[in-house]
């Protein structure tokens, strides 16, 4: 391991560099949180899932890590993810990947500091395998 910094984005004791744990060993241990186990994809929602498609709920997630969590700045971080609605939303919440502090206390992603393109897209790997595992 590189302790000089992260060999994706060269920041030292970056997430790249001291997580690594896979999505099972995530949701894995997300399932024995009594907060986090507790979302549930409704029927609703299951439904708009398998209308939509999962390659555009992926577009979705992209998009809404990248606006409301990648910024180093997030004015009204803490409630900038809603606590129902879109699938992607309830993910976030499950996965504790809804606001930075959540991002710190269970992946250790530093705050005020804008997530890499990796960083991005793992969050967004995870959400989706949530969802994947919802409505199968």
């Amino acid at each position: 391991m590189n302790l000089s910094g992260c060999t994706v984005c060269g920041i030292a004791f970056c997430y790249e560099v001291l997580n690594l744990q896979t999505i099972e060993q995530a949701l894995n241990k997300l399932s024995k949180s009594n907060f986090r186990s507790s979302f549930h994809l409704n029927a609703e929602q299951v439904r708009y899932v398998h209308e939509k498609g999962i390659d555009k709920i992926r577009t979705h997630a992209e998009d809404f890590v990248h606006t409301r969590l990648a910024p180093s700045s997030i004015p009204n971080d803490g409630r900038q993810t809603p606590m129902k609605g879109h699938p992607v939303f309830i993910s976030q919440h499950a996965c504790a990947c809804c606001c930075r502090g959540c991002l710190n206390k269970w992946y250790k992603v530093p705050k005020g500091i804008a997530l890499t393109p990796v960083q991005e897209a793992k969050i967004v790997n995870l959400i989706i395998a949530w969802i994947e595992r919802e409505v199968t």
